[in-house]
């Protein structure tokens, strides 16, 4: 289980269960959507615990069934405020037997309903009851309590039903019946002689402020958890996550292009050091001719050319023999 407040929520008005429920679904999605619908409400539905879960698919694998299964119209993710005076988030996972639209989505996780003109809930049978009266709302109600209050702003029923509107205005602001009654029947003059037009103008007069609405509710993605508007999302995925990644281009070079290259630099080394060491196959040492006086051996050397001239000649023969190659 999660912890309180977490975890998965069943959406509403859901068909019954059934055997095909989930036959439109691959078999992989079909698995982990029954899975799913029988975890009770509160249960852990991250892709780790879900893999634990069960012993056919790891957490890949469950990652693309949650997306897929988004897709479909069987879950949203959704991060929530516990309630309007409570700032702490919590991250719920809403899960419909019913494969529900886009269109239905957007009207339940605005508004808590699971109805919409667009794509209805299933019909249910209701009982016929017998003709009763309205319920008052809070805005008549609180009209009506007005002569309580104070007997001055006694209003009658015709009275109450016109100012019904301009009551309701109120309330759609987020007042509280008390602040309604206190704003009205405080500072009253000594004599009233119409209180149906006095509460009127105080209606519009002291009509409050419209209060910034903090968000409640906001949309995750289900595959990457990121926090996106509702319309942003097709599916419950976001655009980067709806499209298809592109494989980046091959870089490097191919392996029979790297043993091609390393065939050239060792025949170009090879050339270069038989350069280096002069024309033809390596020989032996050749007869040493004894030095004047009997100072001892000595090599036999062009005339002319120094030891080090030599070596350097033969450095310059191997460097262009190796670039020829290599080019």
């Amino acid at each position: 289980m999660a912890a309180s407040g977490y975890g998965k929520r069943s959406a509403p008005d859901q068909f019954p269960r059934g055997a095909t429920d989930f036959s439109h679904l691959p078999a992989r999605e079909a698995y982990l959507a029954s899975l799913i619908d029988r975890l009770p409400d509160g249960a852990a539905m991250d892709v780790k615990t879900l893999a634990a879960y069960q012993p056919l698919f790891g957490q890949m694998a469950v990652r693309t069934a949650l997306n897929r299964l988004s897709a479909a119209g069987h879950l949203r993710r959704i991060r929530e405020r516990i309630d309007s005076k409570d700032c702490r988030w919590v991250h719920r996972t809403y899960f419909s037997r019913t494969p529900r639209s886009d269109a239905w989505w957007d009207r339940f996780i605005a508004t808590g309903e699971a109805s919409t003109p667009a794509d209805p809930d299933p019909p249910k049978e209701r009982p016929a009851t017998p003709a009763q009266a309205p319920a008052q709302t809070p805005a008549y109600a609180a009209l009506a309590d007005l002569g309580l209050a104070d007997a001055r702003l006694s209003l009658s029923a015709a009275d109450c039903t016109a100012l019904e509107p301009l009551a309701a205005e109120w309330f759609a602001r987020g007042t509280t019946p008390a602040l309604f009654t206190a704003a009205l029947a405080s500072g009253l003059p000594p004599e009233i002689h119409s209180p149906a037009a006095f509460t009127r103008r105080r209606l519009v007069d002291k009509l409050p402020p419209e209060r910034p609405v903090s968000a409640v509710r906001i949309t995750e993605c289900t595959a990457c958890r990121a926090p996106c508007r509702q319309p942003a999302l097709l599916g419950g995925l976001c655009r980067p996550c709806r499209s298809t990644p592109t494989p980046p281009p091959p870089t490097g070079l191919s392996p029979a292009a790297v043993h091609h290259h390393a065939a050239r630099i060792r025949q170009a080394m090879a050339t270069g050091t038989r350069a280096g060491r002069g024309p033809g196959p390596l020989t032996t040492a050749r007869p040493r001719t004894p030095g004047v006086g009997g100072a001892g051996p000595s090599c036999a050397r062009e005339p002319g050319r120094e030891s080090g001239q030599e070596d350097q000649d033969g450095k310059i023969g191997a460097e262009t023999t190796f670039s020829s190659a290599l080019s």
